[in-house]
């Protein structure tokens, strides 16, 4: 707002500048007289009259010292004379009414009275365009877009020099809001060349990457995404860095993106944690994974529930690091119904020769069998306590265990292959007993 009131300020002393000479000095004089000569129309413009100015600039003074009320009433007074004014006057109480307005935050009345501004002829071109802008600006707070553009349009058309970058980037804006989105990026690539040795602003980046994201171009708003984080990085942008080069399949980037932000501390959710937890094994790095959610889970950072214990003993297991993955597991197994962690405990005590831990945990699985995926869980974990009984020399509970087995589609043919195996090394070693 502040902003907004300060170009409207300054619009307002120049058009009341040629007033000012009666006032200052003669060098002030001379160099306002030549500024108004500048600033003017083509055609001629009416003088304003002391009498005139000097109850403007009190109605002014007025509402800068706070009295809004009295401020209006000197106004009040001049327009009950609005006839006798000439068009330069009448454009100038409009202004300041417009002014006023704007200050007690009545933007309907006070885009009302500048129209009224620009409805006036013999006006200088300075405050018919600076009035225009104004307007648009005015209809952009109230998000009348399509207005917007038509005083945009109408104060481009007036004004003949160069746009420069923060009005090429209202345009931009206008008809980002108006879904013009190839127009709005045309916008920006025009502020963008007016010094293409200056970094571009941050919001002009946002906006642009916001166009690219509306026309599906995810290449586009990949690169932007790039130079949001060279130029201004924050947490935000890498984060979204990391599932731009996820999107368009640059998996090696996202997992150098998300590595980098996870160092530099951007990585604190649980949602992103685990997305990078997911490219580590994804890009075979399992141990990586596992400390990175061991470290989560410790913090408090993710929560400690069956899904997330899960995933951390399963990157141990994939590491081959069954040893840490075990306490892991009896932890989840103690929270879940399933019987699943006590099938992966069954397979990691059967991995470090805990035979016995292997026939427990795999009876434990059994019992608790989810019931979708049941007869696979079944006839795996009667192979592991085969396996197990076997290797405590139990051959009978062995072949019990691969004929139950047997019965099972997936594991038949291992079943059969261990029963047979079973029978021989029985054979072996009941003619060794037999020896001695």
């Amino acid at each position: 707002m502040c902003r907004f009131i300060g170009l409207l300020f300054i619009a307002t002393l120049l058009v009341v500048a040629p007033s000012l000479v009666v006032y200052g000095n003669k060098a002030q004089a001379a160099e306002i007289e030549q500024s108004a000569k500048k600033i003017t129309r083509s055609k001629k413009v009416p003088a304003m009259r002391n009498r005139v100015y000097t109850q403007l600039a009190r109605a002014q003074q007025l509402a800068d010292e706070g009295d809004k009320i009295e401020g209006f009433d000197v106004l009040d007074s001049v327009k009950d004379r609005i006839d006798s004014l000439n068009s330069y006057e009448r454009a100038m109480l409009f202004n300041f009414y417009g002014f006023m307005y704007y200050g007690n935050e009545d933007i309907t009345s006070a885009i009302d009275s500048f129209n009224q501004v620009i409805a006036e002829q013999g006006i200088p071109n300075t405050l018919y365009l600076s009035t225009l802008y104004s307007l648009a600006q005015l209809s952009m707070q109230q998000q009348d877009f399509q207005q917007t553009l038509g005083y945009l349009n109408r104060w481009q058309h007036a004004n003949d020099k160069a746009l420069n970058t923060s009005q090429e980037m209202l345009f931009a804006q206008v008809y980002y809001q108006t879904k013009n989105y190839q127009l709005s990026l045309s916008r920006i690539e025009k502020a963008l060349l007016i010094d293409p040795d200056e970094v571009a602003k941050e919001n002009w980046l946002i906006l642009q990457r916001a166009n690219y994201f509306e026309l599906k171009q995810p290449k586009q708003v990949t690169a932007v995404m790039e130079q949001l984080v060279r130029h201004y990085s924050k947490a935000d942008y890498w984060l979204q860095l990391g599932a731009m080069y996820g999107e368009t399949n640059q998996e090696v980037k996202q997992l150098a993106i998300m590595e980098a932000a996870w160092q530099a501390g951007y990585i604190n959710s649980e949602s992103n944690i685990l997305t990078l937890a997911q490219l580590y094994r994804f890009h075979d790095v399992p141990f990586k994974a596992a400390k990175l959610l061991e470290a989560a889970i410790l913090s408090g950072d993710i929560t400690a529930k069956e899904k997330h214990l899960g995933l951390l003993a399963q990157a141990y297991i994939a590491s081959k690091e069954d040893e840490k993955a075990i306490p892991v597991l009896i932890k989840a197994a103690e929270i879940s119904e399933s019987g699943q962690f006590d099938a992966q405990l069954a397979r990691a005590y059967l991995n470090l020769e805990k035979w016995q831990l292997a026939i427990t945990s795999a009876d434990n699985a059994l019992r608790l069998k989810e019931e979708k995926s049941g007869e696979n869980q079944i006839g795996n974990m009667l192979l592991i306590k085969g396996m197990a009984h076997f290797n405590l020399k139990k051959y009978e509970l062995a072949k019990v265990a691969f004929t139950q087995a047997q019965k099972y589609s997936q594991v038949k043919k291992t079943a059969q292959q261990w029963f047979i195996y079973v029978e021989r090394e029985q054979s072996k070693a009941s003619r060794l007993a037999m020896l001695r």
